[in-house]
């Protein structure tokens, strides 16, 4: 049996839309210790599908392609997130690219108050030169090791995008410790470039005294005025539409 001491699980989520049960598949990717001591990918993963008690948005069926059909007759996301989030031996860490997004459905509840790396933020700490940070953009930017092109598709479903992940998350812990992985997770995301506007694309420390200021206020209204759940997203999914209607025949 692995030992928590030797593995680390990648999650990945797709989803019905923003609402707190809406998980419509979880897919997952263990690393673990190898002989010499480095970090590798294991045969550990897996994905299944989840009721989310609702229909799919469309606007989120759109982009993983997962049918109200498909989830039908899968169990809820309460039956299945411990056994997945906390395998049996457990684990050292979960990890997510852009862990939060996953955070807000692997609760406590179900990981067992378990320790999270996100991998994106930890990529703008070791990798700030690459122009951009998504999960896939990485897969090409880097072109991991590795990587079984096909295990990694398609893109935006559950077990792919964990696979790819994954891969990310080997080559970060063979670069520094998890607990440096883990102390930046806990720290705001460190863009390493102004992200938006006039100044798009220029390191901070090119820009004067007085455009920071002025960057600072405009994030600050920009904030200010957003609705409370823009403000809690930095969503990697998107925008769910309206809720329809179940099929009734």
């Amino acid at each position: 049996m692995t030992s928590p001491a030797a593995r680390i699980r990648v999650i990945d989520l797709e989803t019905a839309g923003g609402g707190p049960n809406d998980v419509c598949e979880i897919g997952w990717q263990d690393l673990e210790h190898d002989a010499r001591g480095a970090w590798g990918i294991s045969d550990g993963r897996g994905a299944l599908f989840v009721n989310p008690g609702r229909p799919i948005s469309f606007d989120t069926m759109a982009i993983h392609h997962i049918r109200d059909a498909d989830v039908a007759n899968a169990p809820f996301w309460k039956l299945v997130a411990s056994d997945v989030l906390r395998p049996a031996g457990g684990v050292l860490a979960l990890a997510a690219h852009r862990a939060s997004f996953e955070q807000r459905f692997c609760t406590p509840r179900f990981t067992g108050g378990a320790k999270w790396v996100c991998t994106w933020k930890c990529a703008l700490r070791l990798w700030p030169h690459l122009p951009r940070f998504s999960n896939q953009m990485l897969r090409y930017q880097r072109n991991p090791e590795g990587l079984a092109h096909e295990l990694g598709l398609p893109a935006h479903r559950a077990l792919p995008d964990a696979y790819v992940t994954a891969h990310h998350l080997r080559d970060m812990l063979n670069e520094t410790s998890l607990d440096q992985l883990l102390a930046w997770t806990r720290e705001p995301g460190l863009l390493p470039r102004v992200p938006a506007g006039a100044h798009r694309g220029k390191p901070w420390k090119d820009l004067t005294t007085d455009v920071l200021r002025t960057l600072l206020v405009e994030r600050a209204l920009m904030y200010a005025s957003a609705p409370r759940a823009s403000c809690a997203g930095a969503a990697k999914r998107a925008k769910p539409s309206p809720q329809r209607r179940p099929n009734s025949g």
